[in-house]
């Protein structure tokens, strides 16, 4: 399989700047998280990342302290006393050796870190996938994730299941990314660098979580008025848990006699236009597959938590939950929403 080498899409953050671009990313549902941070790397690519800006912290801070001394020095030393004389002082004009101290040495320094970014970079790329990899599809789309797992004939939205890779079983899991409409960037910090999803242009990277849990991402790229909403969930699995997700995703959507009507109505109105429900008439893909939606923690990528509260709120006006999404209010009776909502918790 062959993957893009193209360095600018693949960006390496300064720990700082990661830090301050981060502040605000948990999700709405999910306050208890702490911020993402890409000083706590849980994947063979985040550590390299990692340690390749430890290394870029400590020549800059090295610089910053030598700098910052010297400066500190002169002005001590050389600031003006009453004592002094009031003729100036002994001017010098130019010096060999500074000037190419102060040409070489930076030169030298940049070199130095355009080698080991670069070093980092293609041992990422260049990484061989193993027969044990997971290839997942991510699709961005305005202003939601779509994955699609072909091996496995599974399709869902927002919330990415992998398994757990260890050095005896190793698991990577490899993304092909594209996107429906803009530039999209898929960013969780602890599993991985930013690497862009741009139309007809697709794009990959890898992952290798070695520690199950929860880790949080976003959209890195603007890419509309909701952007900062477009968050994404990676559920790092145990084999025993991701066997069992897997089996759970390949069913078809539950039938419940209890809730026709509602099953009825959402059949009959626009929503099967959008959305998909195996095993109903519904196969819409402009938005999210809903056939095991219940399954999922959130709704609208992140903005709210899964409760049928919020899909009532959701479905009568997206736009209270999370204003410019794309998604139009259904125009649908109390009743109606009522009914879509107890057909729509049954699906899990």
């Amino acid at each position: 399989m062959q993957r893009p080498r193209s360095l600018s899409l693949i960006r390496l953050e300064v720990p700082f700047l990661s830090l301050l671009c981060m502040q605000g990313m948990p999700s709405i549902a999910e306050s208890a998280l702490t911020t993402p941070s890409i000083l706590a790397p849980a994947s063979t690519p985040a550590n390299e990342i990692y340690h390749l800006s430890l290394f870029v912290l400590a020549i800059t801070g090295s610089i910053f302290i030598v700098v910052g001394g010297l400066l500190a020095f002169v002005i001590i030393k050389f600031h003006a006393r009453k004592s002094d004389s009031e003729h100036e002082p002994a001017q010098i004009y130019g010096s060999t050796q500074v000037e190419l101290a102060w040409t070489v040495i930076p030169v030298l320094i940049v070199v130095v870190l355009f080698l080991t970014t670069a070093r980092t970079i293609f041992a990422i790329q260049d990484a061989p996938e193993p027969s044990s990899a997971l290839d997942v599809t991510v699709i961005g789309h305005q202003f939601w994730w779509e994955f699609r797992y072909p091996k496995l004939g599974i399709v869902t939205a927002n919330e990415l299941h992998v398994p757990v890779s260890t050095q005896q079983r190793p698991e990577p899991t490899y993304l092909r990314l594209l996107s429906a409409d803009v530039d999209h960037s898929f960013w969780v910090p602890q599993l991985g660098g930013k690497t862009d999803l741009i139309p007809n242009h697709p794009n990959q990277m890898w992952i290798d979580p070695q520690t199950a849990g929860l880790y949080l991402g976003q959209c890195a790229q603007f890419c509309g008025i909701e952007h900062a909403k477009m968050l994404l969930r990676v559920y790092v699995d145990t084999p025993d848990q991701f066997a069992a997700w897997v089996k759970n995703q390949q069913r078809q959507g539950v039938e419940d006699q209890a809730v026709t009507a509602g099953r009825r109505v959402f059949e009959h109105e626009a929503c099967m236009n959008c959305h998909t429900i195996t095993g109903t008439t519904a196969t819409g893909t402009f938005g999210p597959d809903l056939t095991h939606l219940m399954s999922r923690a959130t709704i609208a990528a992140g903005a709210a938590a899964n409760t049928p509260g919020n899909l009532r709120a959701w479905i009568r006006d997206p736009n209270t939950l999370k204003p410019g999404a794309l998604m139009p209010a259904m125009q649908l009776s109390d009743q109606e929403t009522n009914e879509v909502v107890a057909y729509l918790t049954t699906l899990r």
